[in-house]
């Protein structure tokens, strides 16, 4: 099941722009290495599962994955052939705002070739540039 709010204030939202780098989420917290978005856009609920079933099956039981966004935007469309005005369409998918920077994925307990290639995994699932990231030592 992709992941989507429990309950939100206002069921529709507006497009917006991303603007600047990410100042929070951009460093390896809670794993060893990172998979860090290199440029901005949105992530959908369903990118964002179809990335955890794929490191999961890489991992199988070691390891822990760690996923760092969450999609509180709803996307709105209108049907196909529809005449202009009417409203806003329907919300259709959530997504994930994402800003350069922000670190999407984090695997610990694996070694750093095992990290790689389960991140590579990854990355070919994601619709903007990423990159890998060590934790950086305190």
């Amino acid at each position: 099941m992709a992941l989507m709010p429990k309950r939100v204030k206002h069921r529709k939202s507006q497009r917006g722009r991303i603007r600047g780098d990410a100042t929070r989420g951009n460093r390896v917290v809670f794993g060893d290495f990172g998979l860090q978005a290199v440029e901005g856009g949105w992530i959908s609920a369903a990118t964002i599962e179809a990335g955890r079933i794929a490191a999961q099956q890489y991992l199988r039981s070691e390891g822990r994955l760690y996923i760092r966004i969450f999609p509180h935007k709803s996307i709105t469309s209108i049907p196909l052939e529809t005449r202009m005005g009417k409203g806003k369409g329907e919300p259709d998918y959530w997504a994930a705002v994402v800003r350069p920077g922000t670190v999407l994925y984090e695997i610990g307990g694996v070694s750093e070739e095992a990290a790689r290639i389960c991140l590579a995994r990854l990355a070919h699932k994601m619709p903007l540039r990423v990159r890998f990231l060590k934790r950086r030592p305190m």
